[in-house]
């Protein structure tokens, strides 16, 4: 009886405990019962939004004075991001106990890096390195030579440094070294591979680097003013404040601002010439016909909404609305990969250098995108397929010893005289 009566007593025992709900549910519950308005309605989001506005200006601004100053410092800054980039990256899977019983590891990561940097613009700056130093015969027959060892350079430093690797691992200490080295390697591709293109295009001319990087700006502004304002609609898991409002209007934004900022920024040689050297100086050169005016005539029918009978446009302005179609729907992916990464590693951001942005790295994601589908853009739809004088130089330079190019360039001589004599 005792035992009967005890069980009936537990259930209404049980019975009368109640659930409190968590914050976290309670603000879950109120998510799914006010859909969408909490995308719109959010207490903190004026303030988060000067915030992100102050910082914006100031990165504009200086981004603007770089770009006066020229390849040279635009190249510069590339680099001082790559380090900004690296450092956030490599501190993602940092243990503080197990770095303490291994001194001088993180050194390790940074000789890789400075490697890297070695070896990627070895490669893609030799030739504006040789035109700058062809006025001093011992100069040039020096960075010749370094340029033609470069890549044995290059393996000698990173040999050294895997050795360096092997003899630092310590027992009990193994899987974490090897995660690591693994991981440093990952963002050596990560960072090194995107950049590298990006330093491509701008001794291309500074309008293939400033163009899709300001398209990359311009959509990112435009997705947060209209998903600000108007969003309502989530647009992926990955990233809850990204929604389809702020994407479509930053697609139409986008778009229209390429095809306006290729006609600007298309009238400056400044920015359309491409750098051959190293110098700081003024550029001067033919535009091309990608940067020289076509003109369409209005139909007679317009006429009366469209003040102009003719109207001006740069070929180069078609090439802008493939790079601005490509800046406003694919780029974004990377976006969106970053918010997946961050999401595995429960970061909010992967640092806290900018203001309402959160990390360089944060702010690159869809840049480094961007920055390799120029590259190829360029080179496969823009570049001439043919052999020009100035790719056949570059290889005469880069290949060639100073001796060898004497000789070249005598027997050009004995052949153009040879073919004068003919011709009289």
């Amino acid at each position: 009886m005792h035992k009967d009566s005890g069980s009936s007593d537990t259930p209404n025992y049980l019975g009368r405990i109640r659930h409190r709900k968590r914050p976290s549910e309670v603000s879950a519950d109120a998510n799914k019962a006010n859909g969408s308005k909490l995308l719109v309605n959010d207490r903190n989001k004026y303030k988060s939004m000067l915030i992100r506005t102050y910082s914006s200006v100031w990165m504009i601004g200086g981004f603007t004075f770089i770009i006066y100053m020229g390849h040279l410092y635009i190249w510069a800054l590339i680099v001082v991001i790559q380090i900004f980039m690296a450092k956030e990256l490599f501190n993602l899977l940092r243990r503080a106990n197990e770095e303490r019983q291994l001194p001088g590891f993180r050194l390790l990561n940074w000789h890789f890096f400075f490697t890297a940097v070695l070896f990627t613009y070895g490669r893609f700056l030799s030739r504006q390195l040789v035109n700058t130093v062809t006025s001093d015969k011992l100069l040039y027959q020096l960075v010749s030579g370094l340029i033609k060892y470069q890549m044995f350079i290059c393996y000698f430093l990173y040999i050294a440094g895997f050795v360096w690797f092997i003899l630092t691992l310590k027992k009990k200490m193994y899987k974490y070294q090897f995660s690591q080295y693994a991981w440093t390697h990952m963002i050596l591709l990560m960072v090194f591979v995107q950049s590298a293109f990006t330093v491509a295009n701008i001794f291309e001319g500074i309008f293939w680097f400033l163009l899709p990087a300001s398209l990359i700006i311009i959509n990112d502004i435009a997705a947060y003013f209209f998903g600000f304002f108007f969003g309502r609609t989530p647009l992926i898991k990955l990233s809850p404040k990204k929604t389809w409002e702020g994407f479509i209007g930053a697609s139409i934004t986008t778009l229209i601002s390429a095809f306006m900022l290729a006609n600007i920024m298309g009238q400056f040689q400044w920015l359309t010439c491409p750098r051959k050297d190293l110098s700081t100086g003024w550029l001067h050169c033919d535009p091309g016909t990608l940067f020289k005016p076509e003109y369409f005539s209005v139909p007679r029918c317009m006429h009366q909404w469209f003040p102009w009978k003719e109207v001006a446009i740069l070929p180069v302005q078609w090439h802008a609305l493939a790079l601005g179609l490509f800046a406003s729907i694919i780029a974004p992916f990377g976006g969106f990969f970053a918010s997946g990464f961050k999401r595995a590693f429960k970061l909010k951001d992967f640092g806290d250098s900018i203001p309402g942005h959160g990390g360089i790295t944060d702010r690159m994601d869809c840049q480094m995108v961007m920055a390799v589908f120029a590259y190829i853009y360029h080179q496969s739809f823009v570049m001439p397929q043919s052999l020009s004088v100035e790719m056949i130089l570059e290889q005469i330079l880069r290949n060639l010893t100073f001796e060898e190019q004497q000789f070249l360039y005598e027997q050009l001589g004995n052949i153009f005289q040879a073919r004068q004599l003919l011709q009289a």
